[in-house]
């Protein structure tokens, strides 16, 4: 933990190499994160060169440098949202083909998986799920990440099972 907080401090003062060992240090999870949000490898990379770009510039903005995994990981959910926003703002040409492709290429037996469970949250329910599930953060420090009340994280979260374990029992009956 002593040589991140040297790294960041270094960073901090313009040292470019400091910078760059400190973000591989993170990069696989900051992959992991993006890649959970837009689901394919091209945008979590963007994703990923984005978190870089920003850090880089605003590392000086971190105050506690013990905290930079963290700092590091709402940069990441940031910019995934931001993907997100921006892909819905795309028009497609001829919607109705793709739809019919997917439909047509899926198992309904198969279509259930974590990512598709993932996918029937808002953006602020996947965000916590992952910081607590995928990172192992306590609802204080999630709640001090995300900038809300402790309450509002737990209850997004226990909403957020609700609905999973809603789907997980949906599916359950179809199967059947």
């Amino acid at each position: 933990m002593n040589d991140i907080i040297n790294l960041v401090k270094k960073a901090q003062k313009g040292n470019d190499k400091a910078f760059l060992k400190l973000f591989q240090q993170y990069e696989q999870d900051i992959y992991r994160v993006a890649f959970v949000y837009v689901k394919n490898k091209e945008d979590a990379l963007d994703i990923v060169q984005e978190v870089a770009y920003r850090s880089f510039k605003r590392i000086d903005t971190l105050e506690n440098p013990e905290h930079v995994k963290s700092w590091l990981l709402t940069i990441t959910i940031r910019c995934a949202i931001d993907c997100l926003t921006k892909r819905k703002k795309v028009v497609q040409l001829k919607p109705d083909y793709e739809e019919s492709v997917q439909e047509n290429d899926r198992d309904l037996s198969l279509s259930l998986s974590l990512q598709d469970l993932l996918d029937k949250l808002t953006p602020d329910e996947k965000s916590i799920i992952l910081l607590k599930y995928y990172e192992d953060y306590s609802f204080k420090d999630i709640s001090k990440l995300l900038h809300i009340p402790l309450g509002t994280a737990k209850s997004t979260l226990y909403r957020a099972l609700s609905k999973l374990r809603k789907h997980v029992s949906e599916a359950d009956m179809y199967e059947q």
